[in-house]
């Protein structure tokens, strides 16, 4: 397999193309077998092989283009701009073995005069492959990479050749030909940036948004953040949403484990558990959307609508005082349409729990029974209005089990006009959630336990 088809393989996986190793294969006979004279046969080739959804074909494209692309490298000055009849320097084939020329500035030299277009493209592919670019994976290793492909094009030598000829039209033209240059190996630096850094950079950045707050998310970021939350749904539904059982420790499937141990003359050396069916969990969700945490908020009721595989039932309420059910929204909406009005109809107030818990009591305590898990999302400040524990004490007491997830830190529940000391003994889990990663791991153990 030649190396520039392997370069392309990895900028292909940086732009988000799942390749497997037999693949990788796989498009190496192909491309042999059409060649690369053609290169629209080749792209189409390759396309069929490695692409295999609507979006990986057209970042496939992409990333074809990005990488078969070679800039022009004519000289803006024009063929041996200010080198005289006299002064010609010798075409690359003439230059003496090594390429260093030192009497008249190396091959660089004369093919920057003579504006040898092939010379150039060749020499700047050479010194690449000798200077590692596909591993170039951050925007400040650009000048680094430059300087290397430079220096093993002949930089040295040209620049010598500059300072010796500096007061003649040759110093002029190879100082003009030498800028020009340094800019399109900038380029095609850049360009090789874009191939094969791009993907290592989203993955960075994507870490580092699954661990940030979720209340220091910049706008820019969010339509980032529901591409996360959306993949951390998906994987947890393909997790958790096919029937699952669990083996009831302790209680011994007599007949299987007669007929697993067969063999042994029926002798249980291989003990069977009998098993039990994990039952998808229902899911009743209060969301505190005032201002605190109105951000928390948006994000998890996306998560929670986008694991609908995982899910046998799901009901969504949104408060700042009044309760609201808002499942309807969820339901019949577009997600990038739900939540803005989810916000528009609930959101931005002040907070009383009590109130909230009172208005679940009297009109939807009859969706709670013991298969049912009661997530709560806020901070648990009501702004010293009565926090109505005892209504919590009976939702823990009807449904599976209370969980309560808040974005402020433990250390500080408790102080000012929280209200969570009062909550908490009615909670099987109460823990702080304030980032993609939290929020993917309580949910993720939710599911796991049915």
């Amino acid at each position: 397999m030649e190396g520039p088809l392997l370069d392309f393989f990895r900028a292909a996986r940086s732009a988000g193309l799942r390749i497997s190793p037999a693949e990788t294969i796989e498009a190496a006979r192909a491309a042999a077998v059409v060649g690369f004279e053609d290169r629209q046969r080749l792209r189409d080739t390759l396309g069929l092989v490695l692409a295999k959804t609507i979006d990986e074909k057209r970042a496939y494209g992409v990333c074809f283009d990005l990488f078969f692309k070679r800039a022009s490298f004519s000289d803006p000055a024009g063929k041996a701009a200010g080198a005289s009849a006299e002064e010609a320097p010798p075409m690359p084939g003439e230059m003496p073995a090594g390429g260093e020329g030192e009497g008249s500035g190396g091959a660089l030299a004369a093919a920057l005069l003579s504006n040898d277009q092939a010379w150039l493209a060749a020499a700047i592919e050479q010194a690449s492959r000798e200077a590692r670019l596909s591993e170039i994976s951050l925007f400040t290793q650009v000048n680094l990479f430059t300087r290397r492909i430079l220096e093993r094009m002949g930089l040295g030598a040209l620049e010598r050749e500059i300072v010796r000829t500096r007061t003649a039209p040759r110093g002029e033209a190879l100082t003009q030909a030498r800028d020009a240059l340094r800019e399109r190996v900038r380029g095609f630096v850049e360009q090789n940036l874009l191939l094969f850094a791009e993907g290592r950079n989203q993955e960075f950045r994507a870490r580092m948004l699954t661990q940030a707050r979720l209340t220091a998310i910049d706008r820019r970021d969010h339509e980032r953040m529901r591409v996360l939350v959306r993949a951390m749904a998906h994987r947890l539904a393909t997790l958790y949403g096919r029937p699952r059982k669990r083996d009831r420790r302790g209680v011994l499937d007599v007949r299987r484990t007669l007929r697993r141990n067969m063999a042994w003359e029926a002798i249980p050396f291989r003990t069977i558990w009998k098993q039990e069916r994990i039952e998808k969990p229902r899911l009743v969700v209060l969301c505190d959307v005032s201002g605190s945490v109105a951000a928390v908020a948006q994000f998890l009721l996306l998560f929670l609508y986008s694991l609908n595989e995982a899910l046998s039932g799901l009901r969504a309420f949104a408060f700042s005082s009044a309760l609201a059910d808002v499942s309807d929204l969820l339901t019949t909406l577009p997600i990038e349409r739900a939540i803005p009005e989810v916000m528009a109809r609930s959101g931005f107030g002040s907070s009383n729990y009590g109130q909230s818990l009172a208005d679940f009591e009297r009109e939807y305590m009859h969706l709670l029974d013991s298969s049912t898990t009661v997530i709560i999302l806020g901070d648990g400040r009501g702004n010293r209005t009565d926090a109505r524990a005892d209504i919590l004490q009976r939702m823990a007491n009807r449904a599976k089990q209370v969980v309560w997830l808040n974005p402020e830190t433990r250390t500080v529940w408790g102080t000012g006009d929280s209200d969570m000391p009062k909550y908490t003994p009615h909670c099987r889990v109460s823990i702080t959630c304030n980032s993609l990663f939290q929020l993917e791991r309580v949910i993720s153990e939710l599911l796991r336990v049915g």
